[in-house]
């Protein structure tokens, strides 16, 4: 009957509750003074905005960037992903020598075949005109797709800087040189304005050095020829003394 409130007894009885009792703080706490409040929280953005959304305060050591993107990257991305044009000029230069080499193997080329050449003359240049005019279509649906060579490490070339007319002028001026006079002068002569004038183009000034090279260069590779392979170079004016 005590312990069953619905038979009629008294609620059994229970300790009381002791209430929490905050600690004291000792002595060392009444030194240093009160205890610092804690550090409140940051204010969340209204809807769950991005903290790197524009115009929005970012701490210190928050990256600049959003997350997923990559500046540098986009524009990398964007070329690889234009084709270089340019490159279609390589594709008509190589359709252009195949078709050439092709046309030249079937028109002027005869039929010279005999017992120590049963194949001919004719098979070579037409399969490497074949060769080319292949290359070429395979590369131009390359360069269609979005396919680049990269570029080469090793050199410090700054593509932002304009083109050096006059190296490119005075290069072509010597090897224009070099075929006007080859058949009168000789390749010696012809052979040393050409080096020694490339030399020029490309910066190097020591004109005595360079034109010992130069008649060096000449006589080295006249007598290559005429030795090593035995073709002869146009003597020009020093027929007979070479």
């Amino acid at each position: 009957m005590t312990t069953r409130p619905d038979r009629g007894g008294d609620l059994p009885s229970r300790p009381p509750a002791v209430p929490d009792i905050p600690a004291q703080p000792g002595p060392e706490a009444a030194a240093t003074g009160p205890a610092p409040a804690p550090p409140k929280a940051a204010p969340t953005p209204p809807g769950g905005a991005d903290a790197t959304a524009p115009g929005a305060e970012r701490t210190p050591d928050e990256p600049a960037t959003t997350a997923g993107t990559d500046p540098a990257a986009a524009p990398e991305a964007a070329a690889a992903r234009q084709p270089d044009r340019a490159q279609y000029g390589v594709c008509a230069f190589l359709a252009l020598v195949g078709g050439l080499v092709i046309f030249d193997a079937t028109t002027r080329i005869g039929r010279a075949i005999n017992t120590a050449d049963p194949i001919g003359p004719k098979p070579v240049p037409i399969l490497l005109g074949v060769l080319l005019l292949v290359i070429a279509v395979i590369y131009a649906v390359d360069v269609a797709r979005g396919g680049a060579g990269e570029p080469e490490a090793g050199e410090d070339v700054d593509l932002s800087l304009p083109i050096d007319w006059r190296t490119v002028l005075l290069l072509i001026g010597a090897f224009l040189v070099n075929a006007v006079l080859i058949d009168r002068l000789g390749w010696v002569i012809s052979g040393t304005i050409l080096f020694w004038g490339s030399a020029y183009a490309l910066g190097n000034r020591h004109y005595v050095r360079n034109l010992l090279i130069a008649v060096a260069l000449s006589l080295i590779t006249f007598y290559t020829f005429a030795i090593g392979l035995g073709v002869d170079l146009p003597a020009g004016v020093l027929q007979g003394i070479l």
